[in-house]
């Protein structure tokens, strides 16, 4: 049995679906997929927990990498996709073409984009990082003006801060 936990982030609610073992949709909005019981904070597994707690640091501009296991139902060229997009860095962006390329799939970058399309792990497989070949946004399954967002919210945030780990005496 899946479980769903809803959060509330700077873009809304967003519900995250887990298995016992792992992450399997993460989706904008407060829909449920088919089969999963809704969660409240405290009866949320671990994994749920942690999920929400990456995520807000993500949205906090503290996270730049997810360590939840995930397992996004798919086929097995969508899954290709999908782990060829967990390995663009925060901040940065490809195109539909790259990814093709990345795969072996030189000519498939429709196909990369409706893999894209059909990402049920918005964020953690980041598939906001995709941009057209002329660099413009193209095609988001939760709107182009969230994909924009988070690619404003990386571009501001990539930096890292400064922290010091020593204390200084004087």
């Amino acid at each position: 049995m899946k479980h769903s936990l809803q959060i509330n982030t700077p873009l809304g609610t967003m519900t995250i679906t887990a298995s016992p073992q792992a992450v399997t949709e993460v989706r904008f909005g407060e829909g449920l997929p088919p089969g999963s019981v809704l969660c409240s904070g405290e009866e949320a597994s671990a994994l749920l927990r942690q999920t929400a707690r990456e995520l807000g640091e993500y949205f906090a501009g503290h996270r730049r990498r997810f360590t939840v296991p995930l397992a996004p139902q798919g086929t097995a060229f969508q899954k290709e996709v999908w782990q060829a997009l967990q390995t663009i860095g925060y901040g940065e962006t490809r195109t539909y073409q790259e990814i093709a390329r990345q795969i072996g799939h030189d000519l498939a970058y429709r196909a990369v984009g409706m893999a894209n399309h059909r990402n049920p792990i918005a964020i953690l497989i980041p598939c906001h990082r995709v941009i057209g070949r002329d660099g413009e946004l193209t095609g988001y399954a939760a709107g182009l003006e969230i994909k924009a967002w988070l690619l404003n919210f990386e571009r501001q945030t990539r930096e890292p801060a400064q922290e010091s780990h020593h204390m200084h005496c004087i």
